[in-house]
C-alpha cells in the first residue's frame, strides 16, 4: 500500500501499531488485576503477559531493530520512524514491567501463601526440607548442568533464546585474578520444586535459588563472588525471499536455523547484578543498554504458568470446562450408526468453541472420513497443530487406506514451523500429497473438504473454520466452524484448493470472498454500499468482529462511512489502529474488546445490504498481511437461521458488562461495569451456562432431505 493512496495521515488518524498491541497487554494484566477472579486465574494472566511480551520482543521488536540498523527513516502511517517506535516501546514496557511484577509479587504472592501455596527460599527451610532439597539437587540437577567458564581457552558461550542463566563471578585464590563463568538453569526441570505438600499447603523452592545456595558444588577451590540472573530473547523477525527458492521447505529449516542464532533484542538482568557484570554481559551479548531490563526478583515470568497446575486447591482455580456435544450430535445419538455425513446433509450448522466439543464436531469429521469405504478423498490446509494431533493421525490413516489425501500445509506459521515440518515428512512418508502453497503468500485460511461417493455420484461436505486444527487451542481459543455440504460453497473451496495447488490465477469464486485477489475489494464493495445507503437516507450498519484491525485502507473507508451516518461497532481483540468516536471524523464508529478466560478469535462480519443481512466467517482480520500476503476464505452465512445466531452473538457480545473495554477518541481503553441494579452479563460465563443446561443455542437449518 502505497501512503498516497490514503486521504489522510498523521496520529490523529491512526493509533501506533506497537504502542496499541501494549495496550491489549494491558487489558490482559488487569484480569491478573481484578480481585473477582479465583486467585490461580490471576497468576495464570501474569503468565500470559509475560508470554506476550517475550513474542513480542521476538516478532515486533525484532522486526523494528531490523529496520532500525538497515537505516530505515520511512514513517508509519501514524508518523513514527522505527527509532521512534523503540524509543516509545520501551517507555510503555518499562510501565508494564512495574505494573505485573508489583501484581505478581506484593499482591498475588502473599495471597497464595495465605492459601497455603508458599514458594520458600533455601535458608527458610526446615533440615527436613532442605534436606530433601539437597538430595533432589544432586539426584536431578546437579548431573544436568554444565557450568561454562570465559577465559582465554573459552569463549563466551552462546545463550539460547528465553533460556534463564547465571552470571557467575569467580576469584582464584592464589592469584586473585576474577573470572567469569556462566550456568544455564535446567528448563526441563520445574522452575519451583515441590518439596512437601500435606495439610492443606504446599511448599515450592525455587530452582534458582536452590542452584545458587549450591553453587560452590560447581567451583570447588574457586571463590564465588557473585551469582544472578540474566535471560535474553533473540529476533525471530528473520525472513528470506521464498521466490528465489529452489526448496521451500529447506530453506525454512535454514531459517529457523539462523533464528536461533539471531541477534538479541532484550536482555533482562537481575538488578543487584554487579555493575562490571552487567557491562561484561552488554558487551558480550552485542546489546545497547535501551535493550537491557533490570528488575528485582523471579525473570521470565511466563512460567508463572506453572504455578496453576498445582494438584489440589480447586478454589483457587477457575471453575473447570468441558465442551460440551452439539446439539445436531446430540440429536443423532439415538441412531444405531449416526453419521456425520447424513447429520451434515440434513442441516447446515456451526459449532462454536470452546463451547461446542472440538474432538466431537471437527475431530471427528476428520476420523470418519478417514475410515469411511465412500469417502474417496480428503484436503485439508494445516497452519497450526498439535504435535501429536488426531487430525493428522486420520490423515495418514486415509492415505495407508488408499484415498487420496491432500495436505496445504504452512511451513512459514511462526513458532510452529519445526512442528509443521516434522508434520510435512510424517505426512509424506505416508503417501499424503502435501504441498506448501503459493510464493510470498502465507496460507492461512482453515479449510477441510472431503469427497464421498453416495448412490454413483460424488458429493462433497466442507468444514470452513475461524480457527486452528488444533484439539489443544480449541479448549481455550474462542472461534466458529461451519459445517456444509451446499453445491456452490463446495465449489469455491474445491477451486481454493486447486489454487494451492495447482496453476491457476485467474480462478473465480461463486460465494466465497477470497485473499489475496478478491477479499480487500469485495469488503471495500460492502463497506460502500453501507456509505451509498446512508448518503440516501436508509438504513445502514456495519458491524464486526476480529483479532487485529490495521489496514489503513480500510480504516480510511470506515471513516468514510462514519461521516456518511452507519453505525459501526467494531469488537476487536488486541491491535485497532483506527480512532473511534472523534468529532468529524468517526462519531459514528464505537470499538470495543473483550478480554477474558478464552481468547476471542472468531472473525465474523455483518453488513445490512440494504436489507439483504450480509454475514460472513472466516480467518481474515482486515490487516494488510490478511487481505493482500496471505490465502484467506470468508465464507457466507446465508441461511435465516444461522444468521440469527450470528446477531444474537453481535448483540451478547455488545450486551457484555463484565468482560468488555470501550475505546475513547483519546486512544484510551475504559473497562465497561455494571450500572447499578443492572444484571451482570459476560459472554463466557454466559455461553458456558446457555450450552451447559443442553439449550440449544445454535439454530440448525435444513436445505436437502438426505
Amino acid at each position: 500500500m502505497q501512503a498516497d493512496e490514503l486521504k489522510v495521515l498523521g496520529p490523529e488518524y491512526f493509533e501506533n501499531y506497537e504502542l496499541s498491541w501494549l495496550k491489549f497487554n494491558k487489558r490482559v494484566l488487569a484480569e491478573a488485576q481484578r480481585t473477582d477472579l479465583s486467585l490461580l486465574e490471576r497468576v495464570k494472566f501474569i503468565g500470559i503477559v509475560c508470554s506476550n511480551l517475550d513474542e513480542f520482543f521476538q516478532k515486533r521488536v525484532g522486526g523494528l531493530k531490523r529496520q532500525f540498523y538497515a537505516g530505515v527513516t520511512e514513517l508509519t502511517v501514524d508518523g513514527k520512524t522505527p527509532e521512534d517506535q523503540l524509543r516509545a516501546i520501551r517507555k510503555e514496557v518499562l510501565k508494564m514491567i512495574k505494573a505485573y511484577r508489583s501484581c505478581f509479587l506484593n499482591e498475588l504472592l502473599p495471597e497464595l501463601e495465605k492459601e497455603g501455596i508458599v514458594i520458600k527460599s533455601y535458608k527458610a527451610l526446615g533440615k527436613e526440607l532442605q534436606q530433601k532439597a539437597d538430595e533432589y539437587f544432586e539426584n536431578q540437577i546437579y548431573p544436568i548442568i554444565t557450568p561454562l567458564a570465559v577465559d582465554e581457552a573459552h569463549p563466551f558461550p552462546f545463550i539460547s533464546n528465553k533460556s534463564r542463566s547465571l552470571a557467575i563471578k569467580l576469584k582464584q585464590k592464589k592469584s586473585n585474578k576474577e573470572l567469569f563463568a556462566r550456568i544455564k538453569i535446567p528448563s526441563n526441570r520445574p522452575r519451583w520444586v515441590e518439596l512437601e505438600h500435606r495439610d492443606g499447603q504446599v511448599t515450592f523452592l525455587s530452582l534458582k535459588d536452590l542452584i545458587i545456595q549450591k553453587i560452590h558444588r560447581f567451583f570447588p577451590g574457586v571463590d564465588v563472588i557473585s551469582a544472578h540472573v540474566f535471560r535474553v530473547t533473540r529476533n525471530a523477525d528473520i525472513e528470506r525471499n521464498e521466490e528465489e527458492a529452489d526448496d521451500l521447505l529447506e530453506m525454512i529449516e535454514e531459517e529457523l536455523r539462523e533464528r536461533k542464532f539471531a541477534k538479541v533484542v532484550r536482555l533482562e538482568i537481575d538488578k543487584n547484578m554487579p555493575a562490571d557484570v552487567k557491562s561484561y554481559l552488554i558487551e558480550h551479548l552485542d546489546v545497547k543498554k535501551s535493550d537491557v531490563f533490570e528488575m528485582e526478583g523471579p525473570i521470565g515470568l511466563a512460567d508463572a504458568m506453572e504455578l496453576t497446575s498445582v494438584n489440589g486447591f480447586q478454589h483457587l482455580k477457575a471453575e473447570p470446562w468441558t465442551p460440551v456435544l452439539h446439539p445436531v450430535f446430540r440429536h443423532s445419538m439415538d441412531e444405531d450408526s449416526p453419521s456425520v455425513f447424513k447429520t451434515i446433509r440434513n442441516e447446515d450448522f456451526i459449532v462454536h468453541h470452546p463451547y461446542h466439543s472440538f474432538e466431537t464436531s471437527t475431530q471427528r469429521f476428520v476420523e470418519e472420513a478417514a475410515s469411511d469405504p465412500k469417502v474417496l478423498a480428503i484436503k485439508q490446509t494445516l497452519y497450526r497443530t498439535s504435535s501429536d494431533s488426531p487430525l493428522m493421525h486420520s490423515l495418514i490413516k486415509a492415505a495407508e487406506a488408499d484415498k487420496q489425501v491432500a495436505v496445504l500445509i504452512e511451513l512459514k506459521a511462526r513458532f510452529d514451523e519445526e512442528r509443521n515440518i516434522s508434520w510435512a515428512h510424517r505426512l509424506e512418508n505416508a503417501g499424503v500429497h502435501v504441498s506448501y502453497g503459493i510464493p510470498g503468500l502465507k496460507i492461512h485460511t482453515k479449510l477441510t473438504i472431503v469427497v464421498r461417493e453416495e448412490h454413483g455420484a460424488i458429493r462433497r461436505y466442507v468444514h470452513i473454520g475461524t480457527g486452528n486444527y488444533h484439539p489443544d487451542t480449541a479448549q481455550l481459543y474462542e472461534d466458529f466452524g461451519y459445517f456444509t455440504c451446499r453445491d456452490d460453497i463446495a465449489a469455491d473451496v474445491s477451486d481454493v484448493f486447486n489454487l494451492l495447488t495447482g496453476y491457476a490465477p485467474d480462478q473465480t469464486f461463486k460465494k466465497a470472498l477470497v485473499a489475496p485477489k478478491h477479499l480487500r475489494m469485495s469488503i471495500m464493495q460492502l463497506i460502500n454500499t453501507e456509505i451509498s445507503e446512508a448518503k440516501a437516507g436508509r438504513k445502514a450498519r456495519i458491524m464486526a468482529k476480529m483479532n487485529s484491525l490495521e489496514d489503513p485502507l480500510i480504516i480510511q473507508q470506515l471513516y468514510e462511512a462514519s461521516q456518511a451516518g452507519v453505525p459501526i461497532d467494531l469488537i476487536v481483540r488486541g491491535v485497532c489502529r483506527l480512532i473511534p468516536q472523534k468529532k468529524g471524523l468517526s462519531e459514528n464508529i464505537r470499538v470495543h474488546s473483550v478480554i477474558g478466560r478464552f481468547l476471542e478469535h472468531s472473525r465474523c462480519y455483518y453488513f445490512h445490504n440494504r436489507g439483504n443481512n450480509h454475514y460472513y466467517i472466516g480467518s481474515a482480520d482486515w490487516m494488510h498481511r490478511n487481505l493482500d500476503s496471505r490465502v484467506e476464505v470468508l465464507a457466507p452465512i446465508e441461511h435465516p437461521e444461522l444468521k440469527k445466531y450470528i446477531k444474537f452473538l453481535f448483540h451478547l457480545y455488545l450486551s457484555d458488562n463484565s468482560q468488555r473495554w470501550f475505546l475513547k477518541s483519546n486512544g484510551k481503553y475504559k473497562r465497561i461495569v455494571p450500572k447499578k441494579g443492572e444484571e451482570r452479563v459476560g459472554v463466557h460465563d454466559y455461553l458456558m451456562n446457555h450450552t451447559k443446561k443442553l439449550l440449544d443455542p445454535v439454530p440448525r437449518v435444513s436445505h436437502s432431505k438426505g
